[in-house]
């Protein structure tokens, strides 16, 4: 049995960069801090020592230009996760004695009017869409991911134990995929360049 990571050592920094965010749900930052701490306190591969990631609340044509970049998908979705490490080995390496501090994980960027669109037709708050996401991305940067049936069995398994800890439901009930999988993409853009916020 591993120790449950001491998540007050990652730093997670909170970007608005969209208005819509704290128009829509006004407490939109706090439900960050509370979903990417949640995240991190039940992965593996998190830092024990000093460590951060951000999260950017964006709007669609940010993440659009962003998917497209890297991606090559000229349209949004409604995350995207840029981690600086492309496996959990990774992480775990960049921990060596040595190793430059903070440790940087990497960027959550999400597109307000697709995950406001999508909470709507899928009947789900806005806050726990969110929540979700986020718990999604921040999985994404520690190495997690869902392209293969066992990879997404367990990174499914993790998000659903991690939300139903925040008294969220199965966001995966009656559903067959991924958050980031209704938009034909992954997701993580592993091995990209760390774009900065903007």
């Amino acid at each position: 049995m591993s120790a449950v990571p001491d998540t007050q050592n990652v730093e997670v920094v909170v970007s608005i960069e969209e208005g819509g965010w704290e128009d829509d749900l006004p407490d939109a930052e706090p439900l960050v801090l509370r979903a990417a701490h949640a995240a991190l306190a039940r992965a593996e591969g998190v830092p024990r020592g000093p460590a951060e990631l951000s999260v950017v609340l964006a709007d669609d044509e940010t993440v659009r230009a962003l998917n497209s970049q890297y991606r090559g998908k000229d349209k949004p979705t409604n995350v995207l996760s840029f981690p600086l490490h492309e496996e959990e080995d990774e992480v775990l390496e960049s921990l060596a004695p040595g190793a430059p501090l903070p440790i940087l994980l990497g960027d959550v960027i999400l597109a307000h009017g697709t995950v406001v669109r999508e909470s709507s037709e899928q009947g789900k708050p806005l806050g726990d869409h969110l929540t979700h996401l986020v718990v999604h991305g921040v999985f994404h940067l520690l190495g997690y991911d869902h392209i293969a049936d066992d990879e997404a069995e367990r990174m499914e398994r993790l998000e659903t134990e991690t939300l139903a800890g925040l008294g969220i439901p199965d966001p995966y009930a009656g559903r067959a995929t991924a958050p980031d999988e209704d938009t034909d993409d992954p997701g993580s853009v592993p091995g990209s360049p760390h774009p900065p916020p903007a």
